[in-house]
């Protein structure tokens, strides 16, 4: 495995350097050794298709423009900066976005406060991956008509009149629905004791 890793890292110091020194299609063979890998990673954090689609070019982008300018200066790890570029970039989506309403549980902290608070400083905004690996899972073991109002809220930034109107119920129905989904989603968090505080 570990010989399997050098020669692989060995490979994408060729490739970049062979890109550096004026072969463009040496940069199309980086890109398809790692796209698939670098997708499903950004669309994890996302979940959404579109927005997914933009981190994977801006990050290939920022990856250009910074072999363009000859200041790479990871040799032998080009797969882990290029999904570190890749989690800033989400980070910087959700903090310009700052368009996910925090849902208040009245409690000690709320759970997507990680997800949802754009106003932190850049030290403070790191999003802890495990817990919103963690939240991912909890989420999809949430009743299918809870699930889909949680969704449609909090990661496709839809207000309640859209969401009641795209599932066909009333917008107090809407309502009960994202209230219950807060509910159990809090019971399932405590139920598996995960910790949603730094």
């Amino acid at each position: 495995m570990l010989m399997g890793t050098i020669i692989s890292s060995q490979q994408d110091a060729n490739y970049i350097s062979d890109y550096v020194n004026g072969n463009e299609s040496a940069l199309e063979f980086l890109i398809k050794k790692h796209q698939t890998r670098l997708y499903n990673f950004i669309y994890s954090k996302v979940l959404n298709k579109d927005i997914a689609d933009d981190v994977f070019q801006d990050t290939f982008i920022k990856i250009i423009k910074t072999l363009k300018r000859g200041v790479y200066n990871e040799e032998g790890k080009f797969l882990p900066w290029m999904m570190r570029i890749a989690h800033n970039l989400v980070i910087d989506y959700f903090r310009k976005k700052n368009r996910i309403p925090i849902f208040e549980n009245n409690q000690d902290y709320d759970i997507f406060k990680l997800i949802s608070d754009g106003s932190l400083n850049a030290e403070n905004s790191l999003i802890d991956d495990q817990i919103i690996a963690d939240l991912q899972k909890l989420i999809l073991e949430l009743p299918e008509d809870q699930k889909e109002v949680l969704l449609m809220r909090f990661y496709k930034d839809m207000s309640f009149k859209e969401i009641a109107d795209s599932t066909k119920v009333s917008i107090n129905t809407a309502l009960g629905r994202m209230r219950y989904a807060i509910i159990n989603l809090r019971k399932l968090v405590e139920s598996y004791n995960i910790s949603l505080v730094k």
